[in-house]
């Protein structure tokens, strides 16, 4: 049953993070925080394929509808964890967590809201890899999945592209203490978090196309990361850096000023 595998699919999730923090609190380390996160959207969506399709030898039997959207959220998990795994590694420490990392509680529920929203944001995956394989004849590629595909691609490249040039800007000398402006970045102020929404829209419009109206619950995976970026752990904070170190700056507020926060758009003025 559907509701026994998402809740199958939380504890796992739970299980994973709660280890995790473990770790991350007993070392004191913030190394394992962000890669947790994109590993655990690969571990579950695994999970629930394997459940789904018992013995074991019927994998290969899957039709293309699932092995897509377990190939996305592979890519997409495998790229975001790799990535975050070698800045923490060269930052050594994510300053969001500097009031919290002592605090037991507080740095656990960091790590309960992570796991909350790894099972929220999963959920198209998750809905669309739990039909039953007596059901997959109505897994046939359509108008519909294809440009879910198509949105999951331009999101991924978005934020994959993005990500490396802030990156390699922020890794060479002459641009220290300077803001990222190049690439995406001259069109964006937040180019990457513009990708992984994305992502997640495709996600979802995979997702439905094959699943009907019955499923449209599963809007609120790209309704929650949309929520999340733009209102809690994206934007708000990033913007909030940006201006502790750059408010003030002439060239800055004309960067400010001139350029989109989130989707890419020409320069105004």
């Amino acid at each position: 049953m559907l509701i026994e595998t998402l809740l199958q699919a939380f504890i796992l999730i739970f299980a994973i993070q709660v280890a995790f923090f473990i770790l991350a609190y007993t070392l004191k380390t913030d190394k394992f925080t962000d890669f947790a996160y994109g590993a655990s959207f690969i571990i579950t969506a695994f999970f629930v394929l394997i459940k789904t399709h018992q013995p074991l030898f019927s994998l290969p039997k899957i039709p293309l509808a699932k092995f897509l959207i377990l190939a996305m959220v592979t890519l997409w998990g495998v790229r975001l964890a790799t990535y975050l795994l070698i800045r923490i590694l060269k930052t050594k420490k994510d300053k969001r967590f500097d009031k919290i990392r002592e605090d037991f509680l507080k740095f656990a529920g960091f790590w309960f809201l992570q796991a909350i929203s790894i099972w929220m944001i999963s959920l198209p995956v998750m809905v669309l890899l739990n039909v039953p394989p007596a059901n997959n004849e109505v897994l046939q590629p359509n108008i519909l999945s294809i440009l879910g595909f198509v949105v999951w691609l331009a999101g991924f490249l978005t934020e994959a592209i993005a990500d490396q040039q802030k990156f390699e800007f922020l890794n060479k000398k002459a641009n220290k203490g300077r803001w990222v402006n190049v690439g995406l970045w001259k069109y964006s102020r937040h180019p990457n978090y513009f990708g992984e929404i994305l992502c997640w829209i495709g996600v979802f419009v995979f997702a439905m196309s094959f699943l009907g109206p019955d499923y449209f619950y599963i809007a609120a995976s790209p309704l929650y990361i949309t929520a999340l970026l733009l209102f809690v752990s994206g934007l708000p904070p990033a913007e909030k850096s940006m201006e502790e170190k750059f408010a003030g700056i002439p060239a800055y507020e004309q960067y400010k000023d001139e350029t989109s926060v989130l989707v890419p758009l020409p320069k105004r003025g």
